[in-house]
């Protein structure tokens, strides 16, 4: 299940945190990146509760939240399905794409290619 923009960078915030957290944590953290308001970040945790991505234990006069997805799971299922969007599960396609728009450099070519390298040297 793919997470808006917004409920992505709340989810970054608990992942990185790596503890339960509270949404003044939250708020702190998004302290000079993000104009939003007490209200909208509650919001954002609402549906991130409802969707499964975060539980929530209440302590005291605060809730804290903790995620139920870990980061790594999240970023395998959302890369696979982008892969599979866009370029029809052909890494190919999509590296055929990154180098024609010129988005990868050298130094991204050869780090490809050492890691190319590298797995089929495990395997």
């Amino acid at each position: 299940m793919r997470l808006p923009d917004a409920e992505l960078e709340i989810m970054k915030i608990i992942w990185d945190t790596e503890i339960a957290v509270t949404s003044a944590d939250i708020m702190e953290q998004l302290q000079g990146k993000k104009t939003w308001g007490v209200t909208t970040v509650l919001n954002f945790l609402t549906r991130l509760l409802e969707r499964g991505f975060v539980t929530s234990e209440r302590k005291g006069r605060f809730n804290f939240y903790t995620a139920s997805v870990d980061e790594k799971t999240y970023l395998e299922q959302e890369s696979q399905s982008i892969l599979q969007k866009l370029y029809g599960n052909s890494i190919k396609s999509f590296v055929a794409s990154l180098y024609d728009s010129q988005s990868l450099t050298k130094d991204d070519l050869d780090e490809l290619r050492n890691f190319i390298d590298q797995q089929t040297k495990e395997e």
